[in-house]
């Protein structure tokens, strides 16, 4: 076997390589404060980022299929796109209240669901002279506020936001499946199945036909305003127990219903109230927009229903 002979640094090679050691120590916290102070300066820009009316449209515009339409509602009906956001509310209808709401809390931005100005296109010359759609519109300019319908696009996320913000304040949704109106509840009353809706989405009263002692299991969901073409093909189709939906014509599905029971069949109708049936989808579009726009405080505001039952 060879001899072994320790090895003994000089006092300048001990020097050396405390030097060396002290350097890269120094390099590597120098590196380190740099990612933190990047990484806290990201965060801070982050919150501090500004948005226009634009920005937070091309953001809900981007998770939908197909968007942007070339044929739509969902269009603004005060503002402009490159208007800096303050502040947004998610909404049903954009009602003077509502308005006067933004402008207290200093929200310029309002997403609603439906028309601003009573008809479906929000045309101002729909009926003409009209001084109540002159003073909105008036309100509207004097507080800056942009108004922007989502309602085709609302319908178009995958799946239906409002279908399953209803579904998930009814506490349905281990049944529900995407892209059906049907829904298979174990069996309930039709007058229970209409007391468990009014206390889940808040309404105070509902409309029913059929008998309230008749068991229900197969469900029809279509909350707002389809129409009665739409209800009466979907019970065509699917025979369902009991059609639920916001709004109706009276003499298109109400009569339909109630001629449907009077034969002996079985299918009956609860109507909720248009705006309080879709009124969850709003909710879920503002759980949904909050996480995405960091900085810019995303509320939902409910514009109720209109009616005083007496």
């Amino acid at each position: 076997m060879g001899s072994y002979f320790p090895y003994t640094e000089t006092h300048k090679e001990i020097i050396a390589r405390r030097l060396f050691i002290t350097g890269a120590l120094k390099a590597s916290l120098a590196a380190a404060l740099m990612v933190t102070a990047g990484e806290a300066g990201a965060m801070f820009s982050g919150i501090n980022k500004t948005y226009t009316v634009g920005n937070i449209m091309d953001i809900v515009l981007k998770d939908i299929p197909g968007a942007p339409f070339n044929k739509t509602v969902d269009t603004l009906k005060s503002g402009n796109r490159e208007m800096v956001v303050t502040g947004i509310i998610t909404t049903m209808f954009a009602t003077i209240d509502i308005i006067k709401q933004a402008a207290k809390t200093g929200v310029n931005f309002i997403i609603a669901h439906e028309p601003t100005f009573y008809n479906h296109t929000d045309d101002r010359a729909w009926v003409m002279p009209n001084h109540i759609v002159q003073q909105k519109a008036v309100l509207l300019d004097r507080h800056k506020i942009t108004v922007w319908r989502l309602h085709d696009y609302l319908h178009s996320f995958v799946p239906d936001s409002v279908q399953y913000g209803v579904v998930k304040s009814a506490g349905w949704l281990s049944y529900f499946k995407p892209g059906s109106d049907i829904i298979q509840l174990p069996a309930i009353s039709l007058g229970n199945l209409a007391a468990h809706l009014k206390k889940a989405l808040d309404i105070q009263q509902v409309r029913v036909i059929g008998k309230l002692s008749q068991q229900c299991e197969r469900i029809a969901l279509l909350p707002g305003a389809s129409g009665g073409q739409h209800h009466l093909t979907v019970v065509e189709k699917e025979r369902p127990d009991v059609l639920i939906v916001g709004e109706v014509h009276e003499w298109e599905t109400a009569e339909y219903i109630r001629d449907t029971q009077q034969l002996g069949e079985k299918t009956a109708l609860i109507v909720l109230g248009h705006s309080v049936s879709e009124e969850p989808g709003l909710q879920w579009l503002q759980e949904w927009l909050q996480p995405k726009v960091q900085g810019i405080r995303v509320t939902h505001v409910v514009s109720g229903n209109p009616f005083t039952w007496v």
